[in-house]
């Protein structure tokens, strides 16, 4: 993909003539693994630690047409908001799933969740909707790159509880991830897994990112590494 193709991802028109192309009655993607795929880490970081009986309040971020919500929602969480800024996608799956009581779909643009009180988000979810808005070089990312998934973590960081956490699946290198996820206005204590390449691909990464609070704003960052077969 040329860094022009690249540049278009992080825009609605883009996405939504994908999804009208696609039609109503076909997925476009799962992108970044399945949840089959995800499940060890979902068990590691989720469902032990915040399981069902909790009721947390789960928000997946740029949700597009994934079975993860629908996948959660068999394992008993029945409190999801999933956001996208295609209104075509939005349209769809809130057709596709009408029935399905504890899912909602709205139109936002992560960048600016203005519908999202502050404090009020449990757990979010991110499968490649970050590294829609990274193009260019990854070693001096471009500044709308800089201004797009600034805006986009802070408000992550803005919707979290205090005991929140963020769940981001990706194929890039920690290295060149970290300081787009550490950028002014949040403070992080982070968590990487690497999960293992399935037939053949390469890895990719599981972060978790819970906020810290005031007093350890300062601390250092905390990085652990799983290796998971797939």
């Amino acid at each position: 993909m040329s860094d022009a193709e690249a540049k278009r991802l992080a825009h609605s028109e883009y996405w939504d003539d994908r999804y009208a192309e696609v039609g109503s009655d076909r997925r476009v993607h799962e992108w970044f693994r399945s949840f089959n795929d995800l499940e060890p880490v979902f068990d590691r970081h989720l469902f032990q630690v915040r399981g069902p009986e909790t009721a947390p309040k789960i928000l997946h971020l740029g949700s597009g047409d994934s079975t993860i919500p629908q996948d959660f929602w068999r394992k008993g969480y029945k409190d999801q908001l999933c956001v996208d800024f295609s209104s075509v996608v939005v349209e769809t799956m809130s057709k596709r799933e009408s029935e399905t009581e504890g899912i909602n779909w709205k139109q936002a643009d992560v960048r600016e969740m203005d519908l999202i009180p502050s404090e009020s988000v449990d757990i979010a979810f991110d499968k490649g909707t970050l590294d829609a808005m990274i193009h260019g070089s990854p070693w001096d990312p471009p500044d709308d790159v800089l201004d797009n998934t600034g805006r986009y973590i802070r408000e992550v960081f803005r919707v979290l509880k205090s005991d929140a956490f963020f769940i981001y699946i990706t194929y890039r290198q920690p290295h060149f991830i970290k300081p787009l996820l550490g950028c002014g206005g949040v403070d992080w204590d982070i968590q990487v897994d690497i999960l293992g390449g399935v037939d053949g691909s390469f890895d990719y990464y599981g972060f978790v990112l819970k906020k810290l609070s005031p007093p350890f704003a300062a601390s250092t960052e905390r990085e652990t590494q799983k290796l998971d077969s797939g």
